[in-house]
């Protein structure tokens, strides 16, 4: 093998069509383009959606709503982090590293997606829900999100499933000891 006899692989490479170079090669003459008319003239470019000069069907629909501007966050389910050893620090350095997210300039969401099974992990994230800060809680973790206001990082207060069981249980007796809201107020009865 020489440098001299080095040559691609056969099919890679293709030679350009080029058109307007005599009547044999069938593409000779108006070159594809056909007689008169617009798209026969140098630099016209029918760009999505043209008609033809007229106004262009999005152009002519009614336009209502908007877009919202949405947060892009990587999402990180707290099943995914069974991989890390009990009390392990976790930041977005951290997820980067083991590849549970890409970016380390977006912002990372924890969501209760999953088992988690590691006990007292210390997780730093942008957003949390509350469902997932009480699997951390629950198992003697915690985790910190910024607070929009000033920047400061602040602990999530995650209640543990008991806490909550025990509150749902109070407010239904609360609602049980109330008296009985049949009677309209204002009314009397009359003998």
């Amino acid at each position: 093998m020489k440098l001299n006899e080095l040559k691609p692989a056969a099919g890679s490479k293709k030679a350009r069509r080029r058109v307007g170079r005599g009547l044999g090669s069938g593409r000779g003459k108006t070159a594809g383009r056909g007689q008169k008319g617009q798209s026969s003239r140098s630099g016209f470019s029918q760009g999505a959606g043209w008609e033809g000069g007229r106004s262009r069907l999005i152009m002519r629909m009614p336009k209502r709503g908007f877009t919202r501007l949405q947060v892009p966050y990587q999402i990180v389910n707290v099943g995914d982090l069974g991989g890390f050893e009990e009390g392990t620090p976790i930041d977005v350095e951290t997820l980067v590293a083991v590849g549970l997210v890409r970016h380390l300039t977006r912002p990372v969401k924890l969501l209760a997606g999953g088992t988690l099974e590691v006990r007292g992990l210390v997780i730093e994230v942008d957003a949390c829900s509350a469902a997932a800060a009480r699997a951390v809680a629950d198992l003697g973790g915690s985790v910190t999100v910024p607070t929009a206001s000033d920047g400061e990082a602040t602990e999530v207060e995650a209640a543990s499933s008991d806490e909550a069981a025990s509150s749902d249980e109070a407010a239904s007796s609360e609602e049980a000891a109330s008296p009985d809201a049949g009677d309209a107020p204002g009314t009397t009865e009359t003998a």
